[in-house]
């Protein structure tokens, strides 16, 4: 809860809403609870104007109907779609463990056998999807999730799309540019392969996993996509023989002699050590929510219910936190900054408020403040736009307060940066339990 202690809570048909632990262009995701049953999920919630304004009805409606049907250990699943008069609200999975991107971001590069694992778990997800017409597009360390197990779960499908009768090669170039393949840069002229373009881009993963950085990564865009279209790379000393003779069937230019997935499944290297995958495909599975969502009746709408807790619940604390363990309560796990991070104050709100923009500001930031919110935006363009954070202070109690930082737009690795230099500016309001010295702290974040 912020500042104001009557500030609503959102409920949602039977879910609570938490905290936003994720924001696009066109969407938002919110941590979420079935308070029927205590289920923890991840909400993705989609501007319904924006929807109908840019004529997304069909391909949602399909996209999310298809991937109702995936029912896989290693992709993140819909339990079910609501929608409201302005909103559409899409409930998945919510996997606890962070993003592989994070756990390459800390520990670098992976030990063969691990990546190995990975990349066993990727290409069944992949697999299995590509088996029924579903092509993700976007395949990404980001974008792949890890359990509490240490499972990789494939998430957001926000750029798949299904191969269509009438025309079976894909023509939208989209993607991150350093995981996308040659063909799909020449997509507007050409068209491309999903399935062939997928198995690219788990090529540049299974690098990134074994080498700690990627093949193909130059500030100048127009360098990146000749090194792509040429599959101009290097490889580490370290790659092991069989891995290299992988990867270069892999990232193979020319999508029509690309190894395929049944040829990945039987390459040496890959089945060291392979499980395929263990798993009973539900039968009658109901797709009724999603025509009901995105129809123009009013008599499947839900509505958006706010509450007024007394003080921060339990619940709240829950969203914003990583286990009960109070000592790592307000830290994250592992001691790295992700896309989101966090730190408690005894210090007044209006004095954190004034630090951050202190501290903001030399950093080439601009502020935006709205009450106990505010917005920090980057006055230089980076890899992926300008880089900008939205904070807020929440009361957690009387003299107690927590200060939330998250990173809404540009790159994650520079947000990493930033966070690095703008800490040290914030020592002074920043709460050290148990004499934590500054070294620690730093360490914490």
């Amino acid at each position: 809860m912020s500042m104001n202690a009557a500030k609503s809570r959102t409920c949602v048909g039977k879910y609570e809403l938490g905290k936003t632990i994720g924001e696009g262009s066109f969407a938002k995701v919110k941590f979420a609870r079935n308070v029927e049953t205590g289920q923890h999920v991840a909400i993705k919630i989609l501007d319904r104007n924006h929807v109908l304004r840019h004529k997304m009805v069909e391909q949602l409606k399909r996209e999310i109907s298809t991937m109702k049907l995936i029912k896989h250990p290693n992709v993140v699943n819909i339990f079910e779609v609501m929608a409201s008069k302005t909103k559409i609200y899409i409930v998945l999975e919510f996997v606890k463990g962070g993003e592989l991107f994070d756990k390459i971001a800390n520990d670098g590069k992976l030990k063969e056998n691990e990546a190995r694992q990975y990349f066993q778990q990727l290409i069944n997800a992949v697999d299995y999807c590509h088996s029924r017409g579903v092509f993700h597009r976007d395949l990404k360390p980001e974008n792949l999730l890890l359990d509490t197990n240490g499972i990789l779960k494939v998430s957001d499908f926000g750029l798949s799309t299904y191969s269509q009768q009438d025309d079976a090669l894909l023509r939208t170039a989209c993607g991150t540019p350093n995981y996308v393949a040659p063909e799909v840069l020449n997509a507007n002229t050409k068209g491309y392969d999903g399935s062939a373009a997928d198995i690219w881009s788990c090529g540049v993963i299974l690098f990134v996993l074994m080498a700690g950085y990627l093949p193909f990564d130059e500030p100048s865009q127009m360098v990146l996509y000749k090194k792509i279209c040429k599959a101009e790379f290097s490889y580490p000393s370290w790659f092991p023989p069989d891995a290299k003779k992988l990867l270069c069937r892999i990232l193979d230019p020319n999508p029509l002699t690309r190894i395929k997935i049944w040829e990945i499944l039987e390459d040496k290297w890959f089945k060291e050590g392979y499980k395929p995958p263990c798993f009973e495909e539900e039968e009658g599975i109901n797709v009724d929510d999603v025509a009901a969502a995105f129809n123009d009746s009013k008599e499947n709408l839900v509505t958006e219910r706010k509450e007024k807790p007394v003080s921060m619940n339990a619940f709240e604390l829950i969203s914003r936190s990583e286990s009960f363990n109070l000592d790592s309560l307000f830290e994250k796990e592992k001691g790295i900054v992700k896309r989101e991070t966090r730190f408690t104050s005894q210090r007044p709100a209006q004095e954190i408020i004034s630090k951050i923009e202190e501290a903001a500001k030399p950093l080439g930031f601009n502020v935006h403040r709205r009450n106990y919110k505010m917005k920090l935006q980057g006055d230089k363009s980076g890899r992926k736009g300008h880089l900008s954070v939205a904070t807020e202070v929440f009361e957690v109690a009387p003299s107690l307060h927590m200060v939330e930082l998250r990173k809404t737009g540009g790159d994650t690795l520079e947000f990493h940066k930033f966070y690095k230099k703008f800490s040290s500016g914030l020592q002074d309001v920043v709460w050290h339990p148990e004499g934590k010295s500054e070294e620690k702290l730093e360490q914490s974040r």
